[in-house]
């Protein structure tokens, strides 16, 4: 205990340049989503491999059709060659920065501000993904100038399209499989606090499937007064598809679609309903009150541990200032699944264009487009490293941490299962006001500076 106590010391003493060093990232606009700023994202790239390179990790840039990868190694202590390999992955690429007339300060010069709820790093990627990858590296700093070596041997691996889709990142680990698969553990800081106070570990993830589906009907838009009642209205075909999508109470109607989707375990939600979650507080915040999910299911369930089926985006016809009364020719809708224990995206995409075709009057055509079919996660708590991360995250923060689900889906932590064979633990300190994806995104500076402490515990409990 002396060991990680001196660690925790080295951190509090520390934080300031901790934050500078943050800063000085931050300050690199690394959107990889614009080829404008393809510089940018070898800029930070290239500042990721010298920090890590400053800790004595073997690191460098690896290039890709797009961005580079950060790719680092380092052993661990001479006295303990039975200890565990993890694996550490983030991202160092950011979202656009559009609206920008929405931010307060320019997006790319971070600072320090005084909020009402507290002291707040402000800056796009202060929280997705730079503040919460950077509490990882400078747990490793601290453990480093303290004990001369980490903890455990560690494999660094961040990249720089995770906001785009991540193009380059499958090819790239199919073609070092053999570098990537030895690790006994990935961990993932890519995610958040379970309300204000209660770290998580996140062992579900939801996969995800999109369908884009266009009906046509006649070969041009017709005048509603001389074609309404006798022509086939696609809008009316397509409305009619959605509607059926669901049941009365809330189950989908896709057949085949549960196919795979387990239950909770007992012990799991129990540990779920003393979190103490609110349904009508949670949608109060968005000016709803009824949940509108699957009859009896509780709420973490329903974004946690049940799929779902929702319409993305519907149109139709003449959507402009004033009214013009025309049968369009045309109606399209995006629809997205997240799919939850082994439901096959595939299979479910063929069973739900199937049911479209099926539903097609006379006289109407369906084009599909896929957007994507990634499966869900799920990570075994039977490794001991689980309950001995999560007993160490509880001794840094006022609640006791919880293993829980995320409505969302994050596919690294299913391509490091199917392609590396490797779990993954995720473990991140962001908090729901975070402002992602948003003008004026924040990390709170407790958040990072508690987030070092707490990686610091967990290499300790699991080395």
């Amino acid at each position: 205990m002396s060991n990680l106590n001196a660690v925790l010391s080295r951190i509090d003493a520390e934080l300031d340049p901790a934050l500078d060093r943050l800063m000085d990232l931050l300050r690199i606009p690394s959107i990889s989503t614009d080829p404008a700023f393809k510089g940018d994202c070898q800029r930070a790239a290239d500042w990721v491999v010298a920090q890590l390179q400053s800790l004595g990790v073997d690191a460098e840039a690896r290039p890709t059709p797009g961005h580079p990868m950060v790719v680092g190694h380092i052993d661990g202590p001479a006295d303990n060659p039975n200890c565990p390999h993890l694996m550490f992955y983030g991202h160092y690429d950011v979202q656009p920065v559009d609206p920008l007339d929405l931010w307060d300060k320019p997006p790319f010069e971070p600072e320090l501000q005084d909020t009402p709820k507290g002291r707040v790093i402000r800056g796009r990627g202060s929280s997705d993904d730079k503040g919460q990858f950077m509490t990882f590296i400078e747990a490793c700093r601290a453990w480093k100038a303290v004990h001369g070596a980490l903890p455990c041997k560690l494999t660094f691996f961040l990249e720089g399209e995770e906001e785009s889709g991540s193009p380059s990142l499958v090819p790239f680990l199919k073609e070092n499989t053999a570098e990537f698969s030895t690790p006994d553990l990935a961990l993932i800081c890519d995610t958040g606090l379970f309300g204000h106070d209660t770290p998580a570990i996140t062992t579900m993830l939801r996969g995800l499937l999109g369908e884009e589906i266009t009906i046509t009907g006649p070969n041009k838009d017709l005048h509603s007064g001389m074609y309404g009642g006798i022509a086939m209205n696609p809008a009316r075909v397509l409305a009619r598809i959605i509607a059926s999508l669901h049941d009365e109470t809330g189950r989908i109607t896709v057949p085949g679609f549960y196919d795979g989707v387990p239950e909770l375990s007992a012990e799991l939600r129990n540990q779920w309903q003393s979190l103490g979650f609110d349904p009508a507080e949670f949608l109060g915040e968005v000016g709803l009150s009824e949940p509108a999910g699957e009859q009896g299911r509780s709420g973490l369930e329903m974004i946690w541990s049940r799929p779902t089926c929702e319409v993305n985006g519907m149109w139709s016809g003449y959507t402009g200032d004033g009214f013009k009364t025309v049968l369009p020719s045309e109606a399209s809708a995006k629809i997205s699944f997240r799919l939850v224990g082994t439901q096959d995206p595939l299979a479910i995409r063929e069973s739900f264009r199937a049911m479209v075709r099926e539903m097609l009057p006379p006289d109407c055509e369906v084009a599909f487009k896929p957007h994507g079919a990634s499966p869900a996660g799920h990570m075994s708590t039977a490794n001991p490293m689980f309950e001995k991360a999560r007993v160490a995250l509880s001794d840094e923060w006022p609640n006791a941490a919880a293993f829980v689900g995320c409505g969302g889906s994050i596919p690294i932590a299913g391509y490091f299962q199917s392609i590396l064979e490797v779990d993954s633990m995720l473990i991140g300190f962001g908090r729901d006001d975070d402002q992602l994806h948003s003008p004026n995104e924040k990390y709170d500076v407790e958040c990072f500076h508690k987030g070092m402490r707490s990686w610091a515990r967990v290499l300790a409990a699991v080395a």
